[in-house]
């Protein structure tokens, strides 16, 4: 690899052999080193790339003014994640996570400490995410002798979900709540449902993906109504009340709706879900 520019003594960027621009770290990688030079692959530590010209120049733009040490952090963190919970990531997960750890960090160091307030509701939707968001304190800790809040794994973990569901902070923020609003009508109809457990986890995964797509996708088309959705309506009378309702809060609150197909398969699997507490 040749090098194009000298970001800073352990950052520089490349050209790869289809002519995208890389950014590659190492320590010392760019010290002493000019524009056209090779870059000595024993000192490559890590290649990233970027899907979009104005994200790569923004973490290029990042990447001068942070120390490595903070990137280090987020590549291990991000390495982690996708080693230890086996979740695809966007590639943009570098250049948001990497500003948010600096920022946290510095953030701590000032004693500037802010409370998240969907740590509960986070620590429950995403388990996983925020076990990686709790194993990244530790390595900050390790690192930087800082131990900061919980409240920080909660952060962390939303934004590797940004990364997972391609979505922006306030998009994923909206879709927590969503999560939770939903859970609520659920749990006040059905009040077994607030004991954890794996049918309740169950349950609340098919919400995720539910909100996902009310909130970034459109709606699929599909029968409204046919012999299937008739004898659902039947078996499930009180889940597909519970559904409706929830459907009229959607639309107030979000302006968005379920599809008949998605009430149908919301109101089965409510249906699923107490059956198995009552066969616990």
């Amino acid at each position: 690899m040749v090098i194009k520019k000298i970001i800073n003594n352990n950052i520089v960027s490349s050209i790869d052999q289809y002519g995208g621009e890389l950014v590659v770290m190492g320590r010392g990688i760019g010290f002493g080193k000019k524009p056209g030079q090779e870059i000595n692959d024993a000192a490559v530590e890590k290649i990233f790339r970027m899907d979009n010209k104005d994200n790569l120049e923004r973490f290029k733009a990042l990447l001068a003014k942070l120390p490595l040490e903070y990137v280090q952090l987020s590549s291990d963190i991000i390495s982690y994640a996708k080693s230890s919970i086996e979740i695809k990531l966007n590639q943009n997960v570098y250049l948001t996570l990497t500003d948010h750890i600096g920022f946290a960090i510095d953030r701590f160091k000032e004693g500037m400490h802010f409370a998240n307030a969907l740590l509960e509701e986070i620590k429950l939707f995403y388990p996983k995410e925020y076990l990686v968001g709790k194993y990244a304190l530790r390595l900050i800790e390790e690192k930087t002798s800082l131990r900061m809040p919980d409240d920080e794994a909660a952060s962390i973990a939303l934004h590797l979900v940004n990364a997972q569901y391609d979505t922006r902070i306030g998009d994923t923020f909206r879709m927590t709540n969503m999560i939770r609003e939903m859970m609520e009508y659920v749990e006040k109809e059905f009040p077994q449902f607030r004991e954890n457990s794996m049918h309740r986890d169950w349950l609340v995964s098919n919400l995720k993906y539910m909100a996902h797509r009310l909130l970034k996708l459109p709606p699929i088309d599909g029968p409204e109504e046919d012999e299937f959705h008739s004898a659902v309506k039947e078996y499930c009378e009180e889940e597909c009340r519970l559904v409706d309702d929830i459907n009229v809060f959607l639309k107030d609150k979000y302006n968005c709706f379920m599809t008949g197909e998605e009430k149908v398969y919301l109101a089965v699997s409510i249906k699923r879900t107490r059956d198995a507490y009552k066969n616990v």
